[in-house]
C-alpha cells in the first residue's frame, strides 16, 4: 500500500486483490457509520471553538484571538470532509445553508472598510451593520436588533429578503467576526506582517475590536454578542446532524432502509462536489474572475485547506473509511469493493483518479503554505499559481467522469449531478 503524505490522511491506493464482494447495504451501513463519524468530530471541534470564543469575550487579547482563531481553523477539518454528503442527502442540504452559507455580504454585520461600497442593488441589507444598529429600516421594513439573539441571527437576518449574500450564522459569519475583512486582494502580504503566507496576508481584525474597555470598531459588546450567539448555534445545528446520523437518525434511515437509494445518495454527492460545487463554482469562477471574493474560506485565507478536505472526503465516502480527529479509523464495507466486484479496471481508474486529484490538492496546500496564498495564486499574471489551481481543477473534472462510469457499472440509473457555468457554459460568466 502507498502511503499519501499527509499524516492525517488514509491511504487510497490499495492492492486489487484485498477485498471480496460485499453488500450494498453494507456499503451504506459504512457510508453512514462514516458520516456519523464526521459530524461527531465536526462538533467536537466546534465544541472547542465554542470555549476558545468564550476565552476570548472572557479576556480580550492578542493570544485569546489567535486560540479563537486556531480553533476555527482546526473544526474546518472534519466539516469540510462531511460536504462529501451533500446534494445526495437532503436532510443535509436543507440544513447545509445553516452552517457553511457562502458567499456573504459582510457588511451586513459589522464595519466595512470604504473600498466595499455604501450600496448594492442586488442586496438592501448591503451595509445595514447590525452590530452598530439596534434598530434598522430596511426597504421599509422595520427590524429590531437591540438584542442579538439567536432568533435574529436565524429568523431575521440569515437570507434576509431571500437572498443568500445576507449570511448570519455558521462557519463564514464566525470566520469574518475573527479575521475582520481581507483586504490584500491578490497582492503582496503588508509588510510589517509576520508569520506563514497565510497569517501574513489574512484578515487583521484586532483583539480590542472585542474589548469593551479599550475599544476599537466601536460596539465591542455587540459583537462579542454576535460572535458568541453565531457559535452557539453552530454547535446547536451540528448536534443536530450527528442525532440524524445516529441509530434510529433519519439520515441514517434514508440511506440504510433502501440500499440502492443509500448508493444513490453517495455518487450523487461525489459527482456534485467534484464537479459542478468544487471544480466549478469554487475554483473555476475564481480562476476566470481572478477574483479572491470568490475564496471559499476568504477571511482566514483558508481556501487551500478547505478544498483539500473536500477531495480527502470524497476519497473517505469511495473508500468507506474515515481518520477521526483523535487518530481512531472508522472502516466499513466500501464503494471500491463493490465497484471492483463489477468492473476490476473501473475501480483501480477511480481510485487512480482519486489519487492524482489529491496530490494535485497536496501541491495546492503546500504552495498556499510555503509560497503564497490562493488568491494570490488565482490573480491574473500568476501564471505559475494559476496552473497550481488548474491542475485540482483538471482532477476533479476528471475523477468526476470515471464518477459517472461508476454509476453506470452499478446500474443505478440517470443521476443529475451539479453543473456549473464556469465549466460548461464559460462564456455565460462574462455576460
Amino acid at each position: 500500500m502507498r502511503k499519501l503524505l499527509l499524516g492525517a490522511v488514509l491511504a487510497v491506493s490499495m492492492s486489487t486483490g484485498a477485498y471480496a464482494a460485499v453488500e450494498p447495504k453494507a456499503v451504506v451501513k459504512a457510508y453512514a457509520d462514516v458520516a456519523q463519524a464526521g459530524y461527531e468530530d465536526a462538533l467536537s471541534t466546534a465544541r472547542a471553538l465554542q470555549a476558545a470564543v468564550d476565552a476570548l469575550l472572557a479576556r480580550p487579547g492578542a493570544d485569546t484571538l489567535n486560540a479563537a482563531r486556531r480553533a476555527w481553523l482546526d473544526a474546518r477539518v472534519p466539516y469540510q470532509q462531511t460536504e462529501a454528503l451533500r446534494f445526495g442527502n437532503p436532510i443535509v442540504d436543507d440544513w447545509e445553508g445553516r452552517v457553511n452559507a457562502w458567499p456573504l455580504d459582510e457588511g451586513m454585520i459589522d464595519y466595512v472598510d470604504a473600498s466595499y461600497g455604501s450600496d448594492s442593488p442586488a442586496n438592501a441589507y448591503y451595509v445595514v451593520n447590525v452590530i452598530a444598529n439596534e434598530k434598522l429600516s430596511v426597504g421599509g421594513k422595520a427590524v429590531d436588533a437591540t438584542d442579538i439573539t439567536a432568533t435574529l441571527l436565524r429568523d431575521v437576518l440569515q437570507e434576509a429578503d431571500g437572498n443568500e449574500a445576507n449570511v448570519a450564522t455558521g462557519y463564514h459569519a464566525i470566520e469574518f467576526l475573527l479575521w475582520g475583512q481581507d483586504l490584500n486582494g491578490t497582492g503582496p502580504a503588508p509588510a510589517d506582517r509576520k508569520g506563514t503566507p497565510q497569517e501574513r496576508h489574512a484578515g487583521n481584525r484586532p483583539h480590542t475590536d472585542f474589548d469593551a474597555a479599550n475599544c476599537t470598531g466601536g460596539n465591542c459588546e455587540r459583537r462579542g454578542r454576535f460572535l458568541k450567539v453565531a457559535t452557539d448555534l453552530l454547535v446547536a445545528d451540528l448536534e443536530e446532524m450527528v442525532g440524524h446520523w445516529q441509530a434510529k437518525g433519519a439520515a441514517r434511515a434514508a440511506v440504510q432502509d433502501d440500499p440502492k437509494a443509500g448508493l444513490i445518495a453517495m455518487l450523487t454527492g461525489l459527482g456534485s462536489l467534484s464537479y459542478g460545487e468544487l471544480a466549478g463554482e469554487r475554483i473555476k469562477l475564481g480562476l476566470m474572475l481572478h477574483d479572491p471574493e470568490e475564496e471559499h474560506d476568504c477571511f482566514s485565507d483558508n481556501t487551500h485547506n478547505s478544498h483539500f478536505y473536500n477531495q480527502l472526503g470524497m476519497m473517505n465516502v469511495y473508500m468507506g473509511q474515515y481518520k477521526r480527529t483523535d487518530g481512531s479509523v472508522v472502516r466499513g464495507a466500501s464503494l471500491s469493493e463493490l465497484v471492483r466486484a463489477r468492473d476490476a479496471g473501473l475501480d483501480a481508474e477511480m481510485r487512480a483518479k482519486l489519487d492524482a486529484t489529491f496530490e494535485a490538492m497536496q501541491a495546492m496546500k503546500r504552495h498556499a503554505e510555503t509560497v503564497e496564498t490562493y488568491d494570490q495564486m488565482i490573480a491574473q499574471g500568476n501564471d505559475k499559481g494559476n496552473a497550481v489551481v488548474q491542475a485540482a481543477i483538471d482532477g476533479l473534472v476528471a475523477q468526476t467522469r470515471s464518477i459517472e462510469r461508476v454509476i453506470a457499472a452499478l446500474e443505478l440509473g440517470d443521476i443529475q449531478l451539479e453543473g456549473s457555468d464556469s465549466l460548461d457554459k464559460p462564456d455565460a460568466v462574462f455576460q
